[in-house]
């Protein structure tokens, strides 16, 4: 997905034994005069690190932003950082008050700065996580034939080949009838959208092949499958010929394109150029996927009044449970629930990017 989500460390006196951050009161059904604490800012900044472009994601939060104003009774001002990195600093010097990032971001803006939290992890289509996805235009990678209208899924710590429609992310050549998933995707045009082919295949032969990564701070573009590769006693920096492509959707056009051999994105990254390449589904196939990675969340400042953070999440769960917040959600990250983040579900991803010694903001 072209954007990663992040948040900071649960912590406090309110949080539960597991490090549950949990909402534990609904917001009282007054005016927005009459709802304001006190003790609340009378601004609270929340930051969004682009999944778009810069102008159109500001557009596009910008009724999201109204209805939390609105339901919180202070003002909220949305703002669009370069990226990460951005928003992450800007958290931890007091500058914004809430920040929708990826696991990884998320990670490294606690570890360095402390005084960040996770409350909001979104779930899709029922999951609250996801993986990444190995991509080639070489099926010679692959131990089988690729299959068509098929994916890859994690089951009991083994890959599995499942129908594309009973995977939990929407694949490529999928479309939903009703909320359910379908095969048979057409373009407004007519043209049929190719259904996406999947392999079991041998992550070993990846060595010394060309692979466009998406980021050294992407979750699924880089940390989990660069791991991977590590364990497979392959170095992801010399034992292959990369490049960072700085998108996921870039990720894929360079394996459709012939630029590089072998690809990484999230799952499923294809879908975002299938307007313009309609048969990027048999031209890239997916032939590994990563270990399950945490949602992505929205981490506010530790220091913000318990209550607050009580009031936020209670408002952002009414707009997504509305048909336009639903809407904006969808088209932005993709979120169809949300639930209290727990800070344990991060360590997987702490525990990645300590074997692979990035630590630090990039």
């Amino acid at each position: 997905m072209a954007l990663s989500l992040v948040a900071a460390a649960c912590g406090g006196d309110d949080d539960s034994a597991d490090g549950t951050t949990a909402p534990t009161e609904a917001v009282p059904e007054t005016t927005a005069a009459e709802s304001m604490n006190p003790d609340w800012p009378e601004k609270i900044v929340f930051g969004f690190v682009p999944s778009q472009e810069q102008e159109t994601l500001q557009d596009d939060i910008q009724p999201f932003i109204d209805v939390l104003q609105e339901g919180l009774g202070i003002e909220v001002e949305g703002r669009v950082t370069a990226d990460y990195t951005g928003l992450v600093t800007a958290m931890g010097t007091g500058q914004a008050d809430l920040g929708a990032f990826g696991p990884f971001g998320y990670v490294l803006g606690r570890d360095n700065f402390g005084n960040i939290e996770a409350l909001i992890q979104s779930i899709r289509f029922g999951s609250a996580t996801y993986h990444g996805q190995w991509m080639t235009n070489d099926a010679s990678i692959c131990n089988e034939p690729p299959v068509e209208g098929t994916a890859l899924e994690n089951k009991d710590g083994e890959i599995v080949q499942v129908p594309a429609t009973d995977a939990v992310a929407l694949q490529v050549g999928v479309f939903l009838d009703d909320g359910t998933p379908q095969l048979g995707e057409t373009l407004d045009d007519g043209t049929p959208v190719s259904p996406g082919y999947s392999c079991i295949g041998d992550l070993s032969k990846v060595a010394g092949k060309t692979v466009a990564w998406v980021g050294e701070t992407s979750t699924s573009g880089y940390v989990f499958p660069a791991l991977q590769l590590k364990n497979l006693g392959i170095d992801p920096t010399t034992g292959v010929t990369g490049s960072f492509t700085t998108s996921h959707d870039a990720a894929v056009i360079a394996v459709y394109n012939g630029d590089a051999e072998i690809g990484v994105s999230f799952d499923d990254a294809r879908r975002s150029i299938r307007e313009t390449n309609p048969d990027v589904g048999a031209e890239n196939i997916v032939f590994s996927i990563t270990p399950e990675i945490p949602n992505d969340v929205v981490a506010v400042r530790s220091d913000l009044p318990q209550d607050l953070k009580v009031a936020i999440y209670d408002a952002v769960a009414a707009f997504l449970a509305t048909d336009e917040g639903e809407k904006i959600f969808d088209d932005i990250y993709g979120w169809t629930d949300i639930r209290p983040a727990n800070e344990a579900d991060f360590d997987i991803v702490r525990n990645a990017a300590t074997e692979l010694g990035i630590t630090e903001p990039l």
